[in-house]
């Protein structure tokens, strides 16, 4: 197997291991478990605690001391063991642990996935910026492909879906070792302490403009863990009304066209960010995320069907849109010699911080629209809407940007 084949299936296994359980363990854990919104939205929360310091601590473990597939490796495979533990427990308390300590294993993961990428193909003199995307699209086609295995297997409401991802984990942990060499750069002697954590990039705060794009990036992180929390949830809460529809028999494959729909919108980039700029970029995101959840809102899995699957095919471009183009903002906006900190920066804000804000406030609305055990969705998803609204109304009056095409193109292209 050549080395981009092998990359490929890195990859699609280190995304496997998450669609197998992200978007469907909500229903799961509301379903199957019985557990509060408050407490799904806090066990997914783990993952913006984790996001918080994890990342840093394991890539400064890689530049120095561990190779980083080896690092990789061994990140997998424990937590890989914290799902196993997972899959044999109902109670709250310790699924909140075990998730956590899978958390903490797994976030770091995907930077240390791109880092042995980045590093293999640089060592076989390999053009990264024209091979790694192609590369990297085999992760979204594995994720993708956990969902639909967890969905024909009938395993959605059921603890199987974390024993197949923590099989795939101990897989690519194993597959990592065989992987070539990535060792420690070993070239922080320089660097201040500020630097060394990945801090300097703070000083893009000082920016006005890039401090405000990083406040609305942060609520906007919230609002994409709040559809991967509850989205499947609330498509199995339709199983008394619509027994036999396509939608309750394959809540997973439904949930996975926002995936599709994802590679597909990240194509149109390039041209929605010269053509329109930053600004029109993220309110067009905005406003695709109160489409969303409108449409969650008003969909059914009956003759409100249609609804769902629109809203699955606007998440590409709520999702894309601010993610990777707000990615590229970010490289414009750094100096060179804080390129890797503020990317992390940025990870910070969406799946940290915003990670957290999202599980904590989607489990208090679900709760709070819950009588008795009945959950009223239609308002649950209506309050989504209202709060991604207002980031919509506010954004174009605090976030002053003028666009300029030329610099739009070349980060389009970059």
């Amino acid at each position: 197997m050549n080395i981009k084949n092998r990359l490929i299936l890195m990859n699609f296994l280190e995304f496997f291991v998450w669609g197998a359980w992200l978007i469907s363990m909500g229903g799961y854990m509301i379903v199957t478990l019985k557990f509060s919104g408050k407490e799904v939205g806090s066990i997914y929360a783990t993952m913006g605690i984790a996001s918080l310091f994890m990342p840093t601590i394991m890539g400064i473990v890689a530049d120095r001391w561990v190779n980083a597939e080896r690092l990789l490796g061994i990140c997998h495979l424990v937590g890989a063991a914290a799902l196993y533990y997972a899959a044999q427990i109902t109670d709250y308390s310790a699924m909140y642990i075990a998730m956590l300590v899978n958390s903490m294993f797994y976030m770091p993961t995907i930077a240390l996935n791109n880092s042995v990428s980045y590093a293999v193909l640089q060592k076989e003199g390999i053009d990264i910026v024209k091979f790694f995307p192609p590369i990297r699209v085999w992760g979204t086609v594995g994720f993708v492909v956990a969902m639909w295995v967890i969905d024909l297997g009938k395993w959605s409401l059921s603890p199987i879906q974390l024993y197949v991802s923590a099989t795939a984990g101990v897989v690519l942990g194993l597959y990592a070792f065989t992987l070539p060499a990535c060792p420690p750069t070993r070239a922080q002697k320089s660097k201040s302490l500020l630097s060394t954590l990945g801090l300097d990039a703070f000083i893009l705060f000082t920016k006005p403009r890039t401090a405000i794009f990083f406040f609305f990036a942060m609520f906007l992180g919230a609002a994409l863990q709040i559809t991967n929390t509850f989205g499947e949830a609330f498509i199995h809460d339709f199983s008394a009304s619509y027994p036999d529809s396509f939608a309750v028999k394959h809540p997973s494959i439904l949930m996975s066209i926002s995936q599709i729909s994802e590679t597909l919108f990240i194509l149109t980039i390039p041209f929605f960010l010269q053509r329109f700029g930053i600004k029109r970029v993220m309110l067009i995101s905005i406003f695709a995320w109160v489409l969303r959840f409108g449409l969650f809102g008003i969909g059914n899995p009956g003759d409100g069907f249609i609804l769902l699957v629109l809203s699955m095919i606007i998440y590409g471009m709520a999702f894309d849109f601010f993610n990777i183009s707000g990615s590229l903002f970010v490289k414009n906006e750094a100096d060179n010699s804080i390129l890797s900190s503020a990317q992390g920066l940025f990870m910070f804000m969406t799946n940290g911080l915003g990670a957290f804000l999202g599980g904590m406030l989607s489990g208090w609305v679900v709760d709070y629209f819950t009588t008795e055990g009945v959950r009223d969705w239609q308002s649950i998803w209506f309050a989504f809407a209202g709060y991604t609204l207002i980031l919509g109304i506010v954004f174009p009056f605090m976030f002053k940007y003028k666009h300029d095409p030329a610099l739009a193109a070349n980060s389009a292209h970059a």
